[in-house]
């Protein structure tokens, strides 16, 4: 991959077009580049002083050949400009090419940042846009792959808690406390996590949560009883979630807003598949190597993920600026003024470490960041009774699936994940291109103008009809026992449009909060597995009360009624809510 980059061999401003590039040359407004400029409409042109009979061949000499270039009515031409098509082909490129355009440069080994730095194999860069795409995607399928390791942690459990229960000899619901405190460590851990980029840098962040996260792993492994086994899951949870609060902003750094849906969906495959794939994996090692087994298999996963962050990852946020410090005189301090100064400097560093992370809840009070995490969290939450529901109806008659075979019961939903992350991200992109285009947005070097809000258009509308109805069909026909084929349709319903609302709002609070694009997804990451824990904990009682067909019909009408109101919500006072984010922001 690091044969891509070569920072002595740019590409040429034009080995690039998009489709920017293409509706920019169609014509929207041209900014002016002078104080005297002429009108065009049509194929005239009007000069300051008398008209002409020859101003349409002023307008457009007659060595253009083919059809002459029209730009729309009340274009401006600079001063001077003679030919309308020389004025398209000096308009500016859109970033999709420009960003390309420059050249590579490389960060020195001995200057790259974050721990062993030196060692990556895909070197550090000064503009991470710059990247080859090749190597854009492997940074993101490497986040993507790490990203599995705290659902995975999670879901890897439920065929091993009867196997635990009756070898530490305690109840079932004691034995759910390894499922659930691990998930609340999941939400609340990435406050702490998204918080110590800004000191630390990202690659350090990985590194030091994934070498605890096989650690805590293989802790657990050797526990003893259920207090000591609580205690090492509840570390490795949280050691597991930096890369769902760290992961998004490695993303944001790299792509461009224009390009990001796509990897934004192929980031999140990682949240999705792992319920997938560790129902599978845990069924057949608790099967046949029991409990602790799954334990050391999540050791061995955490090894791995560590040495591909360790060669494949370089440092990606953006260097701040380094102002050179003020020389301090070197004075006299008695002993009290002393230890006074160091107890304050402790006191900050405490509340640093302790007290500001928790400052990033405060971007709930925000609007559009509240309303587009509600969204994907009530999702979010649905999918993980969902999953349960997997797990105790298909085991019980007139199922009676061995565990293994239920383990594959979860695929597909996991094809509905892999499926809209082939098209979901590019579809989400292409409509935010084109309500920038329809609303004529362009900055003054004629780039397009994107906003958030732009993602949220007929994708969200259909995602949040189909996932409800999805599960409404998944309950029903699982209450009733139905031949497994036909509720599996309504799980792979679920995934494909439950992945396009979590893709689209993870992506739009990258980019509501810009500078802070880790703590953004972090706040998304409490609430959403907050409200996935809460599912877990009551979906087997809820289920056994009123049966899964009441419950998903409850849920159905919940989601689509929420979902409705939060869409039409933000559709309709984005920009207000934005631009007053924006100012508040500014003094954060």
């Amino acid at each position: 991959m690091s044969a891509d980059l070569d920072e002595k061999a740019p590409r040429p401003a034009g080995s690039s077009s998009s489709g920017g590039d293409r509706a920019t040359a169609r014509g929207n407004h041209i900014p002016p580049r002078s104080s005297s400029p002429r009108s065009v409409s049509g194929n005239t042109s009007t000069d300051s002083g008398p008209a002409h009979d020859n101003d349409e061949e002023k307008a457009l000499p007659r060595h253009h050949h083919g059809p002459a270039p029209v730009l729309p009515a009340g274009t401006v031409l600079p001063s001077g400009a003679e030919d309308v098509g020389a004025v398209l082909a000096s308009r500016p490129v859109s970033r999709a090419s420009s960003a390309r355009s420059r050249p590579l440069t490389i960060v020195p080994r001995a200057r790259r940042r974050g721990l062993f730095g030196r060692f990556t194999v895909v070197p550090e860069v000064e503009r991470p846009y710059d990247y080859e795409n090749s190597t854009k995607w492997g940074i993101t399928a490497t986040i993507a792959f790490a990203t599995i390791a705290a659902p995975l942690g999670s879901a890897i459990f439920y065929p091993a808690l009867p196997a635990l229960s009756k070898e530490l000899n305690v109840s079932p619901t004691i034995t759910n406390l390894t499922v659930a405190m691990y998930m609340i460590s999941m939400s609340i851990f990435p406050l702490w996590w998204s918080s110590f980029p800004e000191q630390f840098g990202r690659r350090s962040i990985y590194l030091i949560s994934f070498s605890l996260f096989v650690v805590f792993s293989v802790l657990c492994a050797v526990s003893t009883n259920i207090s000591m086994l609580i205690v090492f899951r509840v570390l490795t949870g949280g050691a597991s979630a930096s890369v769902q609060a760290v992961g998004a902003g490695t993303i944001a750094d790299i792509w461009e807003s224009h390009e990001r849906g796509r990897a934004m969906s192929t980031f999140y495959l990682g949240p999705l598949l792992g319920p997938l794939i560790a129902p599978i994996v845990g069924g057949a090692l608790a099967q046949s190597l029991g409990w602790q087994a799954s334990m050391y298999f999540l050791a061995i996963y955490g090894a791995v993920i560590f040495v591909l962050l360790f060669f494949m990852l370089p440092e990606t946020l953006a260097k701040r600026g380094q102002d050179e410090p003020e020389p301090v005189e070197l004075s006299r301090m008695t002993t009290a003024a002393s230890a006074k100064l160091k107890t304050k400097k402790l006191a900050r560093g405490v509340r640093r470490v302790l007290v500001d992370p928790l400052a990033v809840l405060l971007f709930l009070r925000f609007p559009p960041v509240l309303i587009t995490v509600l969204v994907a969290a009530i999702a979010f939450g649905a999918l993980f009774v969902a999953n349960v529901s997997i797990q105790q109806k298909f085991s019980e008659p007139p199922y009676a699936f061995k565990q293994v075979i239920v383990g594959l019961l979860y695929i597909p939903p996991g094809l509905g994940y892999f499926s809209a992350s082939l098209f979901g991200g590019k579809w989400i992109d292409n409509i935010m291109a084109r309500e920038a285009k329809k609303a004529n947005r362009y900055d003054d070097e004629g780039k397009l103008i994107y906003l958030p809000e732009d993602r949220m258009r007929e994708n969200i509308w259909l995602a949040n009809t189909l996932y409800p109805l999805g599960l409404l069909l998944f309950g029903w026909t699982l209450q009733y026992g139905v031949v497994w084929i036909v509720p599996s349709i309504g799980s792979f319903l679920f995934g494909v449009s439950s992945m396009l609302v979590f893709a689209t709002a993870t992506t739009m609070l990258t980019e509501f909060v810009k500078k802070k694009s880790s703590a953004g997804v972090a706040v998304n990451n409490f609430v959403r597995n907050i409200l996935s824990c809460i599912g877990t904990v009551v979906a087997a009682p809820w289920i056994d009360a009123v049966g899964t067909g009441w419950v998903f019909t409850a849920i159905c009408f919940f989601c689509m009624a929420a979902g409705y109101l939060g869409i039409w919500m933000l559709r309709k006072n984005a920009r207000r809510w934005r631009q007053y984010m924006d100012e508040a922001l500014k003094s954060m």
